[in-house]
């Protein structure tokens, strides 16, 4: 009987997020400003949750503020607390409002018209979209951000249920001037010593599937300037520092004014998916999945279709 009632467990969310907050600045002025509160507020509410705890999470330095031993402990912990504390509260409000489903979806892909379905046979029901950064579908689902998302492959799968919809070439990015411009087509070869960029804190495995590393041949892509994001490599690339392998994007989806792409042949196309959390049981999210293999598998991205039609001109 013990352990089915514990004993209450007095710990205050909110005192929990302060301490995340200031352990990633590592400054308490700078935790207050991102917690909109200043800094004696933000020292009195981490002295209530080492009383709380009864142990010391925080030294302040004349550098600045480091964890304990005991702060290094607890920083892993309080992070899947509040994560779960988030989850458990979205997944409780869906439960009480199966009426609503939001649907994520990553640059240059096309979902109007599986939406539109879902709006014309659910007339009552709530369908918000939301555009996600390049890297972030994972996340936006599991943090219950979006109970549905339309992205590219790769990313880690365990927790979500993933229907490919199709294929989707992948094409060269380069700068207006690029000696390659005009080509038909262009191979890896034709490439093989141009620099391809890294994106800083990007996932590893989007990182070698985008950079083509390492090549078929086993050598490894051409080592480039490390970028923040992909408007940084953008820039990059326009400046004709670097060339980039990516998704046929256009300059109505988010590509560089000052970049045009070329068909990559002998390169296995990326994939599009439809991506949903396994444990999900809104009937709104089941329905969607239906209109999208049904609608999205006829369709292809915007900019794909754009840049078709380029071609052909």
């Amino acid at each position: 009987m013990a352990d089915e009632f514990p004993a209450p467990i007095d710990l205050d969310l909110r005192l929990v997020q302060c301490f995340v907050v200031v352990a990633k600045h590592r400054h308490f002025g700078r935790a207050a400003e991102a917690l909109h509160t200043t800094q004696p507020s933000l020292s009195r509410q981490i002295r209530r949750l080492e009383q709380q705890l009864d142990v010391r999470l925080l030294d302040r330095t004349t550098r600045g503020t480091r964890l304990s031993e005991a702060g290094e402990v607890f920083l892993p912990l309080a992070t899947g607390l509040l994560r779960s504390a988030g989850q458990a509260m979205a997944r409780t409000r869906a439960a009480a409002r199966p009426r609503e489903i939001t649907i994520g979806y990553t640059r240059g892909l096309l979902i109007t018209p599986a939406v539109r379905a879902l709006r014309k046979a659910e007339p009552e029901a709530e369908v918000k979209t939301r555009l996600l950064a390049w890297n972030d579908s994972r996340s936006a689902l599991l943090e219950h951000r979006v109970d549905a998302v339309v992205t590219r492959l790769p990313f880690a799968t365990d927790q979500l249920r993933v229907t490919v919809l199709y294929d989707e070439p992948r094409v060269l990015v380069v700068p207006l001037d690029h000696p390659l411009v005009g080509q038909e087509s262009v191979t890896l070869d034709d490439i093989a010593d141009e620099p391809i960029p890294h994106v800083r804190q990007s996932d590893p495995l989007l990182n070698a599937y985008w950079r083509m590393d390492p090549r078929p041949d086993g050598r490894p892509a051409p080592d480039g300037p490390l970028v923040e994001d992909l408007e940084d490599k953008h820039e990059l690339i326009a400046a004709g520092q670097a060339v980039a392998i990516g998704p046929p994007l256009d300059h109505a989806t988010g590509l560089h004014p000052g970049l045009t792409t070329i068909p990559l042949r002998d390169v296995e196309p990326s994939q599009v998916v439809l991506a949903t959390r396994t444990s999900d049981r809104n009937r709104l999210v089941a329905a969607f999945r239906r209109h999208a293999e049904a609608q999205l598998r006829t369709h292809r991205s915007h900019a794909a279709s754009a840049s078709a039609r380029t071609r052909l001109r």
